[in-house]
């Protein structure tokens, strides 16, 4: 392995010593930042969520900046407006908490749609343009929006275009017992969400590196057979019957993406049907629409993906 894999590697490693019992969720938060995409954290409260992009931005040293959502955030309050000088008398641009390299949108359902539509942008074109001038965000931007899946009342669902700009949604569960009674075991020892030192967490990497990292990902070969392969699947949610919005053009590249990302971190230099599976679900499942009938039947999302991901040949 090389020593940017190598790092990454370490990067995981810390996180779970902070973030017990979360060992598959971490993986796949670190294949979404080596594939540069962004992500949605859903889970109940009390599972780590911030803690877990808290940990990951000090680890790769980047900038770092948290938005609480809430219903009477406004645009402005995140992008950042242009203010008028008294002694240039020149307007200014007041940088909002976007421009950072790291984002943090807590509960981002809450939020009215004019307000989440603020991300839709610099998610997509990593700019954000103001009064007709565009603004360039940094090389390393990386959003992560966290939702709570069991409160509905006082929130508004994000539309399908902006779901679609998030690369995974990944399912933040509760420990297994005995990762529970571990972190049982650090709250003894002293350790506090809220004071990070007291774990002596020291920086791995640099952003710099991460944004190496990502090209070396780019370079990783990919044949024509696996490309029909990830082609087929897309296909195949937009003819499901149990589906009424199958996975979009962008889907698919976002597939490659991903797997791409997959490969590398497991020391790969090339992309197998095994890695396109391994990121099928957290890809996809914020992305497709059931219909109604598969609704009334019980079915869920994951569900109709791996039935997919059953039924479409796999290339030898």
């Amino acid at each position: 392995m090389s020593e940017l894999q190598t790092s990454i590697k370490d990067i995981g490693q810390t996180l779970e010593t902070v973030i017990v019992g979360q060992s598959a969720l971490v993986h796949q938060l670190l294949v979404s930042l080596l594939a540069g995409g962004h992500v949605i954290l859903e889970g109940v409260p009390g599972t780590g969520k911030t803690l877990m992009v808290k940990v990951i931005a000090r680890l790769i040293q980047a900038e770092f900046c948290r938005i609480q959502l809430t219903p009477d955030i406004l645009p402005s309050d995140i992008l950042g407006t242009n203010v008028f000088d008294l002694n240039t008398r020149n307007f200014t641009l007041k940088k909002g908490p976007i421009f950072t390299q790291v984002l943090l949108a807590d509960e981002v359902n809450r939020t009215p749609p004019k307000t989440q539509a603020a991300l839709l942008e610099a998610m997509e074109e990593q700019q954000v343009t103001l009064d007709g001038v565009r603004h360039p965000l940094p090389d390393l931007f990386w959003v992560i929006a966290t939702q709570n899946s069991l409160e509905f009342e006082g929130t508004y669902p994000l539309p399908e275009a902006q779901l679609d700009r998030f690369l995974f949604k990944l399912v933040v569960d509760y420990p297994d017992p005995k990762a529970e009674k571990q972190m049982l075991r650090n709250a003894q020892a002293g350790f506090e969400a809220r004071r990070l030192n007291i774990k002596n967490l020291q920086a791995i990497t640099q952003a710099t590196e991460i944004l190496k990292a990502r090209q070396a990902v780019k370079k990783i070969t990919v044949q024509d057979p696996v490309l029909d392969y990830i082609l087929a699947l897309v296909q195949a949610t937009r003819q499901s019957a149990d589906l009424s919005l199958g996975a979009s053009p962008r889907s698919a590249v976002s597939w490659l993406q991903a797997s791409k990302a997959h490969a590398w971190l497991a020391g790969q230099t090339y992309v197998t049907p095994d890695n396109v599976k391994a990121v099928a679900l957290p890809l996809l499942r914020h992305r497709l629409i059931m219909g109604p009938e598969a609704q009334l039947d019980g079915l869920t999302t994951d569900a109709v993906i791996d039935n997919i991901l059953n039924r479409i040949a796999v290339p030898r």
